[in-house]
């Protein structure tokens, strides 16, 4: 892909590169900055049942820093940085983009977009609940009679965090980057002050010492690798959150700030531990004189907040573009700013992730505990990614097999170790994300495949739309009345006669003088051109065709549409329409397409659903609604 694929980088400035690159290090780089609160911490753990030695300490660091080399820098900055969908990136994103180009395996394609999906959910329960844990537990050094009072702070923090989500983050996103990038640069300037504490630690810049010590601490080297894992965590992240700066900043703000700091810090604390064998309690915190650990500490709060800031609003980005590709019911979205449509609240997945995360806090109380739970739903995204971004290169940069292979074959063996080493920890935790994933999965599956199998059902008795409208517009002696005015049916299927058309003629005998079927389609790209948002088709003197066409990441605002449709010549008086849905009233079938949970999940995801008259921004006022039974 071009550069110019990205709609921030067609007129960029030096100016607006480095706001949108500051801005990328508060949004982008949140989670991953706040690794080094634990990772060294933890990978230190596997190796201390016998003393830790200087070959052990420099493999460590050696291990994290060619672990952010080789995933991070290459493959998500320098590769999957242009694997982009007309400048947006992510899970979701990349299936829309392939499943325009999918021979003969889609269901393969839709279930690893959905798996992917669903354990980047499942990272944003976890990293909040990690994140914060990690940060406050600082408290004990400053004084240890805060021990007792970490859990429920973090509590306050976490439920405050999920309190403020329905105002919006317009007003203090603008102090994301600043704090985040002083946050980088404090833990860059721990690194440098504690290097020279054993400059031997820079050996760890060979790659020598971390293939040497997988090679030869055998079992010990793999359970290490869960651990090293975690200093790459957030990398999703990265992809995820490409259509908000492009890409151009995203890979200037990790060369010059990001990936410079992480180093600098690891090393430092690799050099204080070999200085001093008893810092490995918590290298992190222990790198900052007495009387910098309560800044230090409430610093480190607040990284971790705009971190989990910014999965949970990537959670709500993640499930509008699922809803959009039809992947999960329709929710309330709410819009928290009126220049940034990016930035929108979903009150249910709110609700549901800060559930969801209080539990786990509650539950794991420590984040060393946490720590083993984490980085199956990371590892397992990331070779989701990997093996779609394999069929991506295939498809649209045409590549050859064999150079396919060669490229990416070694990234998915790389990514499948560092999972396998953290299945190991699924008896202490590692359960939970693959609960979370499943669960998500599942529902994700089943709002698609009911939803086909009812689209199938009504199919065999939906009368043709043109056949109805030329018996319909025959004059006759039971012709129905014609009233003033435009109805507009809404329908999935613009070859049929719309449910609400045909109650509206049975049980009102009337038809309007204008009456239009409306359909609303999502487009696999992530925005549609106000030109192209329309495609009108008459079919006789009263019936026309309007489908109106929205990208996976915006907001389907049907009044707007029409509105700018009238100017352009369909005329009809807003006040003088009226709306007419169809509402079907599910009924579980044991002999359906599905199995009878799976129908009863369905048919509960269905009446949640928000009504389609709020979720299109119809006017309440002009809405008539029409049910059905329908058997799936």
């Amino acid at each position: 892909m071009s550069e110019e694929s990205h709609p921030h980088e067609r007129h960029m400035t030096p100016r607006k590169l480095f706001y949108l690159a500051l801005g990328s290090v508060g949004v982008v780089y949140g989670d991953i900055g706040t690794s080094p609160l634990y990772a060294f911490r933890e990978a230190l753990k596997p190796v201390a049942h016998d003393g830790v030695t200087r070959f052990e300490i420099i493999s460590l660091i050696s291990l994290m820093i060619w672990a952010l080399t080789i995933i991070v820098t290459i493959k998500y900055v320098l590769f999957l940085l242009r694997a982009d969908n007309d400048g947006e990136g992510g899970t979701l994103s990349l299936l829309a983009l392939l499943m325009k180009t999918a021979n003969g395996h889609t269901a393969l394609l839709m279930l690893l977009g959905l798996m992917g999906a669903a354990l980047f959910l499942g990272d944003a329960m976890i990293t909040p609940a990690l994140s914060v844990l990690s940060a406050v537990e600082g408290l004990k050094l400053v004084t240890p009679r805060l021990a007792d009072y970490i859990v429920p702070i973090s509590v306050v923090i976490l439920a405050l965090l999920f309190v403020v989500q329905s105002r919006g983050t317009g007003a203090v996103a603008r102090f994301f980057g600043p704090i985040t990038a002083l946050w980088f640069i404090v833990m860059a300037v721990a690194g440098i002050s504690h290097i020279s504490d054993d400059f031997g630690i820079l050996a760890a810049f060979n790659p020598y010492y971390a293939v040497s010590f997988l090679l030869h601490e055998g079992f010990y080297g793999i359970v290490v690798l869960g651990a090293v894992f975690l200093t790459v965590t957030g990398a999703e992240a990265l992809y995820a959150d490409l259509g908000h700066f492009g890409r151009r900043p995203i890979q200037w703000a990790w060369f010059l700030l990001v990936f410079p700091a992480l180093t600098l810090n690891y090393l430092g604390q690799g050099a204080l531990v070999l200085g001093n064998p008893m810092t490995m309690s918590d290298p992190f915190y222990l790198m900052y004189p007495k009387w910098a650990l309560l800044p230090v500490v409430i610093l480190a709060t607040a990284a971790t907040i705009i971190a989990s800031q910014a999965v949970i609003t990537g959670a709500f980005s993640m499930v509008r573009q699922g809803i959009n590709l039809g992947f999960l019911p329709r929710m309330e979205i709410l819009f928290t700013s009126e220049t940034n449509t990016g930035q929108i609240f979903v009150p249910s997945v709110n609700a549901l992730l800060f559930i969801g995360v209080i539990f786990l806090v509650l539950g794991f109380k420590t984040s060393d505990a946490l720590a083993t739970a984490y980085g199956i739903s990371v590892t397992g995204a990331m070779v989701v990614t990997s093996i779609m971004a394999f069929e991506f290169v295939r498809a649209r940069w045409n590549w050859s097999l064999p150079v396919a292979v060669m490229a990416l074959a070694p990234l998915v063996l790389l990514e499948m170790i560092f999972l396998g080493a953290n299945l190991l920890k699924m008896h202490d935790g590692g359960y939970i994300p693959i609960l979370i994933a499943t669960g998500f999965t599942v529902v994700m599956w089943t709002w698609r495949r009911g939803t086909a199998i009812l689209m199938e059902k009504t199919r065999h008795t939906d009368i043709p739309l043109a056949s109805f409208v030329s018996s319909i517009e025959r004059k006759s002696e039971h012709s129905p009345a014609q009233v003033p005015g435009t109805a507009i049916f809404l329908t999935s299927d613009p070859e049929s006669a719309p449910a609400a058309l045909l109650h509206n003629l049975k049980h009102n005998h009337v038809l309007h003088d204008r009456n239009v079927i409306l359909t609303i389609r999502t487009v696999n790209k992530p925005r549609v051109p106000s030109h192209d948002r329309y495609k009108v088709e008459p079919i006789s003197e009263r019936f026309s065709r309007v489908e109106l066409l929205f990208g996976f990441m915006e907001s389907q605002n049907v009044s707007q549409a029409l509105a700018t449709l009238r100017k352009t010549g369909l005329k009809f008086d807003i006040m003088s329409t009226s709306f007419y849905l169809g509402r079907r009233k599910l009924v579980p079938d044991a002999k359906s397409g599905m199995p009878y949970w799976q129908d009863r999940l369905y048919i509960a995801l269905a009446n949640a659903a928000t009504n389609p008259s709020d979720y299109f921004r119809l006017p309440a006022n002009r809405v008539v609604e029409l049910g059905s039974h329908v058997i799936i």
